[in-house]
């Protein structure tokens, strides 16, 4: 069983980051247009799970499959989207820093998702810090239950994605794949990846 920790901002982070994401474009390099450093790891101050979140960006769905042939060259396993429309997601080599990797088009709504939270929380530090205490709280109470963990962050964001102009529509989208189906739902695959970052 996994437990979920969150620590406090590691300024390694973001050079792990560069590491990993120079190594990745070398596979990429002339399909996908960016590699992204997303989620928590990416705002500096932010508690996090100490797990970097990166998004390799293409132009349309047209290339996604390309891309993920050339990651498989760098040993990453593609996973499907793991219940996220718009976000292919990989097992990572284990001799690597931990990390997640991601495969977005650039106009999916998921890359949205996480470069509008990354934003936001980048420029509104003290809403950074109510985050992370979030984290830490949701993190104690559910260390053992991932959708529990994750649903309980849900509203926070969906607060950011509103001041960061995303719309209702599509905020609604993401908080559906954000919260546990109901039984009578047919059940979400499974994931250890958080949804909303």
């Amino acid at each position: 069983m996994q437990t979920i920790v969150i620590v406090d901002y590691d300024r390694r982070w973001p050079d792990i980051f560069e590491q990993l994401s120079a190594r990745i474009w070398t596979a990429v390099r002339g399909l996908a247009t960016a590699v992204e450093h997303v989620g928590s790891t990416s705002v500096p101050g932010l508690a996090a799970k100490p797990i970097v979140d990166i998004s390799v960006v293409v132009p349309n769905e047209a290339t996604v499959r390309d891309a993920i042939d050339r990651l498989a060259g760098l040993d990453y396993v593609h996973q499907g989207n793991l219940g996220v429309e718009g976000r292919e997601a990989f097992t990572t080599p284990g001799a690597l820093p931990a990390h997640h990797l991601y495969l977005c088009s650039k106009d999916s709504l998921a890359l949205a998702n996480h470069l509008a939270v990354r934003g936001y929380l980048r420029s509104h530090p003290d809403v950074a810090r109510e985050y992370g205490a979030l984290k830490k709280s949701l993190a104690h109470e559910y260390p053992h239950e991932i959708d529990r963990y994750t649903e309980g962050k849900t509203e926070f964001l969906l607060r950011i994605l509103e001041q960061a102009g995303i719309q209702a529509v599509d905020r609604d989208r993401i908080a559906s794949a954000n919260r546990r189906p109901s039984q009578a739902d047919s059940p979400r695959p499974a994931s250890r990846f958080g949804k909303l970052r």
